[in-house]
């Protein structure tokens, strides 16, 4: 299947595991992980969402950890890049 332009992308949740807080090193790792995906890919907690590729952003989130963060992404590889962000997220340190 071949997602166009016109799909509403796909969505998925992941929790930051406890003790672990989307500061630098984390954020830092995060955003690497969304880069390697050639489609937009944003990150919300709450009513808040930003691009996943921007680091600034990711720390003006401040979540803490235990946080449900949604994971949205676009374009044909929309689905390889929720699945990876939310494997980065669970496995963050």
């Amino acid at each position: 299947m071949s997602a166009s332009s016109e799909s509403p992308g796909v969505e998925a949740q992941a929790t930051l595991p406890e003790g672990v807080d989307l500061h630098a090193r984390p954020a830092a790792n995060f955003v690497r992980a969304a880069m390697k995906f050639s489609g937009p890919v944003w990150v919300g907690v709450g009513d808040r969402e930003v691009d996943a590729k921007s680091l600034l952003s990711i720390l003006a989130l401040g979540a803490k950890g235990g946080t449900q963060l949604r994971l949205r992404a676009e374009g044909e590889q929309a689905g390889a890049a929720v699945t990876a962000l939310a494997d980065c997220v669970v496995n963050l340190r």
